[in-house]
């Protein structure tokens, strides 16, 4: 099976969220299997071409953008570890060729054109390297329009007549909100087809999620609760409606990770592997994460437990909960705190603060750092993600894999990956809670550090989780089912 994923971030090139670890991990579970896939995302102007080596295709490809003609050029290398992956880069230095992705928090004004513009030189490509898809893969709603233009510019093109769309939803807090003179436009898509209730309008503005949705042969989201939670609770945030419509073809698959990249075995960012029979020497991972933040040695000790967070500092995140009880348990000297974040400047300047009142206790780092990542989820001994809704989420299962015990909040695919523990059976692989509320994660918080080195608590639920299968080779042949489903209808 051909197929084409097209993305506007792809790990490692460019990475916000969980999005680029699947739109990278599942090309290449797919090609260990036998497909052949492309991967399309835009050449933004962070990506090192030396440390890559990302080569120039073609110059000057042209792509019809509304009533003119514009033109990409295309970039090439092979996704590092995987050299039978094509990974291809949309130039436009007018769109890509600045600082970031997306434009911190409210986002560049020119979103609507860089993204519409994406979707669009993706078909250009594909003529471009005679890459003939079967289906092609369309993540989120910076290139949900992928979704009509397959349907309505480029059905009766040979090149695309018997490709299929799939489009997956990571998130539905962001949709791609338009003006639909320019949107309709830019996609090449007659302006009498936007109308109140069209598949392209919500709330009277073009919608480009919901386009991805009603016009896709098949839509996924990553994981089963979600996939429940969007078409039935406010987590369908306004299109529900879209969603019932096509709940016949709407399917929650569970995300999954590599574990070519993410086992404490082989990790190259820990200093030491380990495996659930050497399971101790989390330890040394500890003693390393706290020299590196500079902890005095006489403060040195792996018998303080350890919290970890690694994630975007934001209010779906459950920030706000976590700023409401941290504090307490880091005075009373229950626990120590490490965070890898970066988001909404308060939340950033809380813990900066908190830090330097506690500095042996509270470790902060911000930005985006892979081996710091990986190092806190080796290092710590719970992982803790409070989520207000959380459509799958990655973190916990790394932290799963690594034998470091989470602390979620049950929603979405939290509640799909951690089951909570039971001392009589000795079952379960976390500490959960269900209310949105400090009280509720303030109670989880005391259940699980009451089980710290408590034998034989502490070993069993920490073979639990890494006993857990949660590997990207199972999510990615459950996406190539969908897909034959795709090409059946």
């Amino acid at each position: 099976m051909n197929i084409l994923v097209v993305a506007a971030e792809v790990a490692p090139f460019a990475k916000v969220g969980g999005l680029a670890d699947m739109a990278g991990a599942l090309p290449r579970a797919w090609t260990k299997d036998g497909h052949s896939v492309a991967i399309v995302l835009p050449k933004y102007g962070h990506i090192d071409v030396d440390t890559y080596g990302i080569t120039k295709v073609a110059d000057g490809i042209a792509v019809p953008f509304g009533h003119w003609t514009e033109y990409a050029t295309i970039w090439t290398c092979p996704m590092p570890g995987a050299p039978d992956v094509p990974v291809y880069f949309i130039e436009s230095t007018e769109y890509y060729d600045r600082p970031g992705i997306y434009g911190y928090h409210e986002g560049f004004e020119d979103n609507d054109r860089r993204f519409l513009f994406l979707s669009c030189a993706a078909f250009e490509l594909c003529r471009a390297i005679k890459f003939v898809p079967d289906i092609i893969h369309a993540h989120d709603y910076h290139t949900a329009p992928c979704m009509p233009l397959l349907k309505v510019r480029f059905r009766h093109e040979p090149l695309f007549q018997h490709c299929r769309g799939v489009f997956t939803i990571h998130n539905m807090a962001y949709q791609g909100l338009y003006d639909p003179a320019r949107a309709m436009e830019f996609c090449g898509f007659p302006v009498e087809d936007f109308y109140h209730g069209s598949w392209y309008e919500q709330d009277g503005v073009f919608n480009c999620l919901k386009a991805g949705i009603m016009f896709a042969d098949k839509v996924t989201t990553v994981s089963p609760t979600y996939a429940q939670e969007i078409r039935w609770t406010p987590e369908g945030m306004g299109l529900q409606g879209a969603l019932q419509a096509r709940s016949g073809d709407l399917i929650g698959v569970l995300n999954g990770i590599d574990p070519d990249e993410w086992s404490p075995r082989t990790d190259l960012h820990i200093p030491v592997h380990y495996d659930r029979t050497t399971i101790d020497r989390k330890d040394i991972s500890k003693l390393a994460l706290l020299r590196q933040f500079n902890v005095p040695e006489s403060d040195l000790t792996a018998d303080l437990p350890l919290v970890g967070m690694v994630t975007r500092l934001t209010d779906q995140k459950g920030i706000p909960l976590v700023l409401e009880v941290l504090e307490e348990f880091i005075e009373a000297g229950h626990c120590r705190f490490v965070m890898l974040g970066s988001g909404e400047r308060r939340y950033e300047s809380f813990f900066v603060g908190l830090a330097q009142r506690f500095p042996s206790r509270v470790l902060v780092g911000t930005g985006y750092n892979t081996p710091l990542s990986h190092l806190i989820q080796a290092a710590s001994d719970y992982y803790l993600m409070p989520s207000r809704f959380e459509p799958c989420g990655l973190t916990q299962m790394f932290a799963l894999a690594y034998g470091t015990v989470p602390i979620v909040r049950v929603t979405g695919g939290l509640a799909d990956t951690v089951t909570q523990y039971d001392p009589i059976t000795f079952l379960g692989t976390g500490f959960r809670f269900v209310g949105y509320n400090a009280d509720a994660l303030r109670t989880a918080m005391y259940d699980a550090l009451r089980l710290y080195k408590r034998t034989p608590h502490w070993d069993a639920i920490r073979s639990n989780a890494m006993n857990q299968d949660n590997s990207i080779t199972t999510c990615a042949r459950r996406y190539v089912e969908i897909f034959g489903w795709a090409c059946e209808k």
